[in-house]
Formats: C-alpha cells, structure tokens, sequence
C-alpha cells in the first residue's frame, strides 16, 4: 500500500492516511470508528473468530470484505540450509512441534526454530487457518516478532530457523524457501463498516487496478 500510496490518490482522487499496522488492530480501529476501513491480510472469517477471543460483543456482523488481491505465502530459510521441500503435513508438524530437527528432513542437525509476527499478523491466521485447521501454534521453538522485517532479519541471521512470510518481502531479501506440494495463500482486502461510501469504493477500485499491475 505505501508504495503506491500516490498512484491510488491519483487515481480514486481522495487523499489518504495510510497507518501500519497488524490486522486486529485495524479492525478495532475500525469498529470504534477511528479508521474509515482497515485493511486485512486474511479471511474476515478467520480474522473476527481470532479477535472475538479477546473482544466478544463488538459488531462483527457489520464488517464487510471487499477482495483486492491474493498473494502467496512464502516458507523461508537460511541460505545455509540445504533443504527445499516440505509437504504441508510437515510443516503443521514443525508448528506444533512433532519435527524438532533439520535432519528429520535430510539437513544439518540443527534444531528448528519457527519465526512468526505476533500479536494478531495475517500470515499467522493464515497458515492456523490452513495448515492448523484452526488450531493455534504452540512450543517452546516458536519466536515471535513484531514485524514482517524483523522476521526475515532473524531467518537471514538464524541457521535453523524457519519463517512464514509474504512472497515479496522473502523474494526481496533473497531467501531460499521450501516449496510444498500447493500454494499457502492470503487475501488482501479491505474492510468496511456496513457498505463502503462512494469514495470508499473509488478507493478499493483504484487499489485493485494498482495491484493488478503488480502481477
């Protein structure tokens, strides 16, 4: 979005403030009435039932998804390792802990660390979701961190870790990743409060025809 911030304003023309931040609390942002839409990296579904465990009572059926983009998810790890593949029933295994070491998987002996954003990020909800079935993750060999860069900063540094991020970012420090046998996807949308006004519309358009670009 901040990227191309300016070519959205020019074309939806209205001016934006654009604030960072992770997707609960955009959407509490937005339900009290401090942001005019937020912006969420997976499924409203899975993103209300993720915040109704810390929030129940709040208008979640008001809140309307309306789909800009997808984009995949990409399982990155440090240049040193020489694994590159991984069903997803051995990731789910490496988030809950079953597959404690590289060497289960045919690479150095070295334990593995699973890095994740905390705090409410929309690649974890994501891979919960899909690989998880729901189910959170949990054990002492997971690291959270607040961001997206912090995250691949600590698979750059960490031989063993093992890190869930969006394709661009892994692609844009040069990280390996492993490949599964399908695609861990995301959505990208924004959300409304009931339906979006005229200029939210124009905005949610102009965002769609800069992300098809990007493709």
């Amino acid at each position: 979005m901040e990227p191309h911030k300016a070519t959205i304003e020019i074309d939806s023309k209205h001016d934006l403030t654009v604030i960072p931040n992770k997707s609960l609390p955009g959407l509490i942002a937005l339900i009290e009435g401090r942001a005019h839409m937020a912006m969420i990296s997976s499924s409203l579904k899975s993103e209300i039932a993720a915040l109704q465990k810390v929030m129940p009572g709040l208008a979640y059926d008001q809140l309307q998804a309306h789909e800009v983009s997808n984009t995949r998810i990409a399982v990155a790890v440090h240049s040193s390792n020489k694994v590159r593949k991984a069903s997803h029933q051995q990731l789910k295994q490496m988030l809950l802990g079953e597959l404690r070491s590289w060497s289960q998987l045919g690479g150095a002996n070295l334990p593995i660390r699973v890095v994740l954003v905390g705090g409410g990020g929309g690649v974890t909800t994501v891979i919960e979701a899909e690989l998880l079935e729901g189910a959170q993750v949990k054990g002492a060999h997971i690291v959270y961190v607040k961001t997206p860069v912090q995250l691949v900063r600590v698979v750059e540094q960490e031989a063993g870790a093992v890190g869930f991020a969006q394709l661009a970012l892994v692609k844009q420090r040069g990280l390996p990743e492993l490949l599964t046998e399908q695609p861990i996807e995301q959505t990208l949308s924004y959300v409304t409060m009931g339906a979006p006004t005229p200029a939210m519309r124009d905005v949610i358009q102009a965002t769609r025809r800069a992300a098809e670009k990007m493709i």
